[in-house]
């Protein structure tokens, strides 16, 4: 079992029954649907689930989770995704996938936001590893671009991986990869609220209740109330610095 897998596995077992759970996207959220799904299974654990993307919701109708909409809720217990970056105060960066305002959405909707991952999600600061992925409404492309150039903000349109056409996002919006001016990462993040056009971006500041940090042979949970920044940073310095 790799350090995600641990990760997802010990979120897994905090699940209480009767809860009703969001389910992120990518390769990390896969690793808490298929450890859920165990748990369902062996523990006859009852839950409810909702996914930010239409592959979470095909992956979880696949596990045989029970599956609902956002629409159909008033609120979620917890939301559990992976992440891009993780920061000594737990700000994460995400949004290198298509389903940034969905994730936000449900990231805010939650009581809780727990984030999974292995060590080398570690960052100083974000925007470190990753460009911050701004979702921009089409038709207000040119003046978002203007607008974060005037305050000193570096932008790239993200196409397809061939090059050939722009990335769309699942929404239908274009998406920026910027790299952002040394600084407070909320302050930033505050910023780019502001800016007409934005739909959304990766920085979740403030939001993230737990974290769970997987390596090779352990998990190390982190919550923002107490000190992570001073631990978080510790297993930072020492951790493994490589790719997933």
């Amino acid at each position: 079992m790799n350090a995600k897998q641990l990760a997802a596995q010990a979120a897994a077992a905090l699940i209480s029954p009767g809860m009703c759970v969001g389910l992120g996207t990518g390769s990390t959220a896969d690793c808490f649907i298929d450890a859920l799904a165990r748990r369902v299974q062996h523990d006859n654990l009852t839950v409810t689930v909702v996914a930010s993307s239409v592959i979470s919701q095909i992956n979880a109708e696949q596990a045989r989770l029970t599956v609902t909409s956002l629409a159909a809720i008033d609120q979620l217990d917890v939301y559990v995704d992976g992440a891009d970056e993780i920061a000594p105060d737990l700000t994460v960066l995400k949004g290198r996938g298509q389903d940034l305002v969905q994730e936000k959405l449900l990231a805010k909707a939650a009581k809780e936001f727990w984030i999974i991952a292995d060590t080398s999600k570690h960052v100083s600061n974000i925007g470190q590893q990753h460009p911050v992925a701004v979702e921009i409404l089409p038709a207000a492309l040119k003046l978002a671009q203007q607008k974060l150039a005037q305050l000193d903000i570096q932008t790239t349109l993200r196409k397809q991986p061939d090059g050939g056409n722009v990335f769309i996002t699942a929404a239908g919006n274009l998406v920026l990869d910027v790299r952002l001016p040394s600084g407070d990462t909320g302050r930033w993040a505050r910023r780019l609220d502001a800016v007409p056009g934005v739909i959304e971006h990766g920085i979740f500041h403030h939001l993230v209740n737990r974290a769970l940090i997987g390596d090779d042979t352990k998990v190390t949970t982190f919550f923002p109330e107490n000190d992570a920044p001073e631990a978080f940073a510790m297993i930072y310095d020492d951790g493994d610095s490589d790719g997933d």
